[in-house]
């Protein structure tokens, strides 16, 4: 059913913060093995489009950025301009998974005849949380 899958895999999140900024960071998180008619992609590529970039900047000002954290888990920081929150209230100090879409090979697959038949296969999906290294899916949101 699942190949030998990492306990925990990088994925990229936004963060508006109630203090007017933006941060951009890796974080771990688990990899979760699929459910029965589910697939895990291992994520070989995805695109950045003027969709993905309204979550991950979130009109942030990229000419004040600053980088902390470790060179593993680095960290971005810019501010937003006045009066931004207000138009992100919905997401303020809610960290957000970012990428609408990505393409990458099913390394592990749920029971379901579906998804079986995925294993081991190259496929595109849409589904958010794209900017990650595992993403588990539905099977039917995979494109061969």
């Amino acid at each position: 059913m699942t190949t030998d899958l990492p306990e925990q895999a990088l994925e990229l999140r936004s963060l508006v913060t109630s203090q007017g900024t933006l941060e951009i960071s890796l974080h771990d998180v688990p990899v979760q093995s699929p459910a029965a008619n589910e697939v895990v992609v291992r994520v070989e590529a995805s695109p950045i489009n003027p969709s993905d970039l309204g979550v991950l900047i979130a009109g942030a000002d990229m000419s004040t950025a600053t980088v902390a954290g470790t060179p593993e888990h680095p960290v971005v920081t810019a501010r937003l301009p006045e009066g931004a929150l207000a138009g992100l209230s919905a997401r303020v100090d809610t960290s957000l998974p970012v990428g609408n879409e990505a393409a990458g090979t099913i390394v592990a697959a749920g029971s379901s005849s579906a998804a079986q038949a995925l294993l081991s296969k190259t496929v595109g999906i849409a589904g958010g949380g794209m900017y990650t290294q595992y993403r588990a899916v539905d099977a039917s949101a995979c494109l061969v």
